[in-house]
């Protein structure tokens, strides 16, 4: 693998990562009502599935899954119905004020580090961003028979770096701004946006259609 074209796959990933998306959405709900430390438990979930998503792309998996369309639309669809939920459990939280308190900050214990992980994968793991590059953008990069699965993954690693210094960052940047996240006004509109995001990216993952 030519290190121009490792050059090119880290400034596209780049771009990639820091474009918003619903991993964005899910730290800024997650750090003011969990604490940092679920906040980097999202993290870790994210990087681990970036590996789920890169494996599925050099075993060709994805490939099947974009040539089978009844393999494709049940993932699809489970996808969007996650992201769907999530949005919607925020917009109701929104619209009725739970979960919210204007004088005291939100409790640590409200999100276990176990949950924050596995929302932090399934979030990315379901990212309609994410799933559309390496069903599109990732095979250009690498070839199969020709690219060695050492290389082919340490891609896939460099994504996953590029994600938790980016998002690592979000984490320490919302936990100083941990009183005025724990205001009552704040959580509501926070939870609203992230409610609407949320189910944008579901409707958008259930649209979409490859192109191969």
């Amino acid at each position: 693998m030519a290190f121009s074209e490792i050059i090119t796959f880290i400034i596209v990933a780049s771009l990639l990562v820091m474009s918003p998306g619903p991993n964005g959405v899910l730290i800024a709900k997650t750090v003011p009502t969990s604490g940092r430390s679920a906040g980097f438990a999202n993290v870790a979930g994210f990087v681990a599935a970036f590996y789920l998503h890169g494996a599925l792309s050099i075993l060709g998996i994805s490939i099947i899954l974009v040539q089978s369309a009844l393999a494709f639309s049940i993932v699809k669809y489970l996808g969007a119905a996650y992201l769907c939920w999530i949005g919607i459990k925020a917009l109701v939280a929104a619209f009725t004020g739970t979960d919210a308190s204007s004088v005291t900050p939100p409790a640590i214990s409200q999100r276990t580090l176990a949950k924050a992980f596995v929302e932090g994968f399934l979030t990315n793991a379901l990212n309609p961003k994410v799933s559309m590059f390496y069903l599109a953008a990732f095979p250009q990069f690498i070839s199969l028979g020709e690219t060695t699965a050492t290389a082919s993954f340490l891609l896939v690693f460099v994504h996953s770096m590029i994600n938790a210094v980016w998002f690592g960052v979000m984490v320490l940047l919302f936990s100083k701004l941990t009183k005025l996240a724990g205001s009552r006004n704040f959580q509501r509109w926070l939870k609203g946006i992230t409610g609407v995001v949320f189910v944008g990216f579901g409707l958008k993952l259930a649209s979409f259609k490859p192109s191969l």
